[in-house]
């Protein structure tokens, strides 16, 4: 391929792909452009080679969200979760200069050091629900206002789930509640299957204790009308990283 022609692919790739996002192999072929070519691109300065088949467009700061929807692409179920989830819905509590974004996924993951490098990420796959089927687990994320499109977000009824799963551990019991307290219009039927399919004990039993106590659900209607996996009838006892006793009775 000729200089002209090589230069009208690039300039067809800067328009075809949005700005400040990383983009893969796989789009770039779909413009006509082979692995060959790229790495002629990225000798001359057109690219920017992030990692083994990962691009970028030189000077073009790349934006948190739109990386986030790229390695969408690369872990199954990966989405934003927990606090950060809770965050990008509005309910926010002490947040950090550089907050760390909290992303899930189904399976082993290991966040690129491309992206470590130019954003704070964490990433979490314990298995918090045994789903019953495939909808309450797709249902259960959406792209809020102000999220590039496609971005997976944490509904809050799961972010609130997750966010409880993690305290204790990475997060803090004080700040967990504090946030937990700013949490507005659960709806109670989406709360409730996803209670039902919850894997962990302490997860269920801290909502039912917080929501008993903030009255942000109906907690008893809440039981009545779903099976609730909160264990025996003995009292759920650990004792957290800081020190903390934390104990939970079954039912709140």
């Amino acid at each position: 391929m000729g200089r002209t022609g090589r230069h009208d692919l690039i300039k067809s790739l800067q328009s075809a792909r949005p700005r400040g996002a990383p983009f893969g192999l796989n789009a770039l072929e779909g413009l006509g452009v082979s692995a060959q070519l790229a790495a002629k691109y990225v000798e001359s300065g057109w690219l920017v080679r992030l990692a083994q088949g990962v691009y970028a467009f030189p000077g073009d700061p790349l934006d948190e969200h739109r990386t986030i929807r790229f390695l969408q692409e690369k872990a199954q179920g990966l989405h934003i979760g927990g606090k950060s989830a809770l965050a990008l819905q509005g309910i926010r509590h002490n947040l950090a200069a550089r907050e760390t974004v909290v992303l899930w996924g189904d399976g082993r993951f290991r966040l690129p050091e491309w992206f470590l490098s130019r954003f704070a990420g964490r990433y979490v796959s314990a298995r918090l629900f045994a789903w019953p089927g495939k909808a309450l687990g797709r249902t259960s994320v959406a792209t809020p206002p102000g999220v590039s499109d496609g971005v997976a977000v944490s509904v809050p009824e799961r972010a609130t789930l997750e966010l409880l799963y993690e305290t204790g551990t990475h997060q803090g019991l004080e700040e967990a509640h504090n946030l937990f307290t700013g949490i507005r219009n659960l709806r109670a039927g989406t709360m409730g299957r996803l209670l039902a399919c919850c894997r962990s004990v302490k997860t269920v039993r801290l909502f039912l204790t917080w929501a008993r106590e903030t009255g942000v659900v109906d907690v008893d209607a809440l039981s009545r009308r779903y099976r609730l996996p909160a264990g025996g009838r003995n009292r759920w006892m650990t004792r957290l990283k800081d020190g903390t006793l934390l104990t939970l009775k079954r039912n709140g």
